[in-house]
């Protein structure tokens, strides 16, 4: 695998801050290469308007082969975004999210995340495909009751070189592995606070 990615670490950042990620392309499965969070579609024309764009951070994969903004491209342009973990909200009342949750692969310090991506401009973006929850994220996420593909290491040329929507298809579902949580400090709720820092991570 050769690694182009030359970016710091992120502990925590928000998706609308539009950061450059490290994933694999199914355009170059051997390489590792910066891609931008939020899939801009080819009908933004310029950076305002993309910033402006409609929430495109996420896909649900049951809407992924209708909706304008994916449609075209599920099909076609697949890849995995490496992560270490990432957050989900909890909301101790069942209504309003007040908690968050660091969810990591207790068996390896990496995993990957399918995602769709578009070539746009000169760069590429991407959404990253979610699910509905299994039964852990459930409770944790139990508002929206979502989870991010997680597409395991066995699986990972199947969801790149998937060929024809049943097979697509067939890998967008919860995951059924084991996943570790703990609660974190409150990310979204820390205005004026950096939140990406290594501590950001850390049980509390």
């Amino acid at each position: 695998m050769t690694v182009h990615y030359d970016f710091q670490t992120i502990y925590h950042v928000s998706g609308f801050d539009r950061p450059h990620l490290p994933v694999t392309l199914n355009n170059d499965i051997d390489s590792i290469v910066p891609a931008r969070w939020k899939l801009i579609p080819f009908w933004v024309k310029s950076e305002e308007e993309a910033n402006k764009y409609a929430n495109t951070l996420n896909a649900k994969s049951e809407e992924v082969f209708e909706k304008s903004s994916y449609k075209n491209v599920i099909g076609k342009y697949r890849g995995l975004l490496y992560v270490k973990g990432f957050f989900e909200p909890h909301a101790t009342d069942g209504k309003k999210n007040n908690e968050s949750y660091f969810i990591k692969d207790p068996t390896s310090p990496v995993f990957t995340l399918g995602i769709i991506y578009n070539r746009w401009q000169d760069y590429n973006t991407f959404s990253i495909i979610t699910t509905e929850a299994n039964d852990m994220m459930a409770d944790i996420h139990n508002v929206g009751k979502r989870m991010p593909l997680i597409i395991p290491a066995e699986k990972r040329h199947n969801w790149l070189l998937a060929d024809g929507r049943e097979e697509i298809e067939s890998l967008m579902v919860p995951y059924a592995g084991d996943l570790n949580a703990h609660r974190t400090f409150r990310v979204t709720s820390a205005r004026g606070v950096d939140t990406n820092i290594p501590s950001i991570q850390d049980a509390i």
